[in-house]
């Protein structure tokens, strides 16, 4: 009986094993590397170095809005770390209330490499995140600093006229079914916390807003990269533009290795609203997040867009 059960067992263990090997084999093909993988290997490094694909991290920031090399193109393609560099990683750091150090540390490539929205976080030179106009101060006889507010908007603060407080929106040809309801969601939270109302139209060339997905180069000038790098984007208004990018695994719940549809599209409303990035972490209008997380509005998002339509 007991030569039985160990043949039985090892039976077992040799019909298992294939099928481990193969569904973990499966998981590593699935799982595609991100366009901002290439900072794994660059962890450390800092002004002064001289390393292969530090140009990489020159496009990321100057995607961003961080890093311009106008005055001097020929830098803009080079593996030099220089001043140039560790300024524009030190504006980044103190936008994510990182150590501004200059360096790539670890917590500074963690943060990049975090899927994130497509619009730049600083726009026509002017760094909008930390643009927030209450000044941080401690109550008195309390230890605790009160958060600021650091909500900001596109430049000259484009708006919605007084006259288009309704606004109707429409899916583009071929959008998923599964991402209707929580873009309807979406916007119904905007709307109770906004004079906006939205409704929802068949006709997407009559709409004031679109939503779809799209790959790569859709034609937009602002082409999506594939997954885990940026997951969507939208245009200030009155252009009325969303996108999701395709090429991502979404999900309409907070799944684990997915992003939340409503969630991302509360961002991206908060775009075609005239929003723009945010530097408090639980703020909708912070430029990443982390697959399988679910977020609202916070206090900040709601103060920023009664600021911009002085409400």
């Amino acid at each position: 009986m007991a030569y039985n059960a160990i043949s039985f067992l090892s039976f077992c263990t040799l019909l298992v094993l294939p099928l481990l090997f193969q569904a973990t084999l499966a998981d590593s093909e699935d799982r595609k590397p991100s366009p901002f993988d290439f900072l794994k290997h660059l962890q450390g490094c800092h002004k002064g170095d001289k390393v292969k694909d530090i140009h990489k991290v020159k496009k990321y920031l100057e995607q961003f809005g961080y890093l311009s090399y106008s005055k001097n193109k020929t830098h803009a393609n080079d593996d030099d770390f220089d001043d140039l560099l560790d300024s524009a990683i030190k504006t980044y750091q103190l936008n994510f209330h990182l150590n501004s150090n200059g360096a790539l540390d670890t917590e500074t490539v963690a943060k990049m490499m975090m899927p994130r929205c497509a619009v730049a976080d600083i726009i026509n030179g002017t760094s909008r995140m930390r643009s927030g106009k209450k000044e941080p101060h401690r109550a008195a006889g309390s230890k605790s600093i009160h958060e600021v507010s650091h909500y900001s908007f596109f430049p000259r603060s484009p708006r919605w006229p007084p006259s288009k407080s309704l606004l109707t929106y429409a899916f583009l040809p071929g959008t998923r079914a599964d991402a209707m309801s929580p873009v309807a969601g979406a916007f119904r939270t905007w709307a109770a916390n906004t004079h906006f109302r939205f409704s929802r139209i068949d006709n997407y060339r009559d709409a004031d807003i679109t939503i779809g997905f799209q790959r790569r180069d859709h034609g937009d000038g602002n082409p999506f990269d594939g997954p885990g790098g940026t997951i969507a984007h939208a245009f200030a208004p009155t252009i009325g533009r969303f996108h999701y990018d395709a090429d991502e695994t979404w999900s309409v719940s907070a799944t684990p290795g997915t992003l939340h549809l409503e969630t991302v599209a509360l961002h991206e409303i908060g775009h075609l609203l005239g929003l723009g990035h945010s530097s408090i972490q639980n703020a909708i209008m912070y430029p990443s997040i982390a697959p399988g997380t679910s977020k609202g509005l916070d206090r900040d998002d709601i103060e920023g867009i009664k600021a911009l339509y002085n409400r």
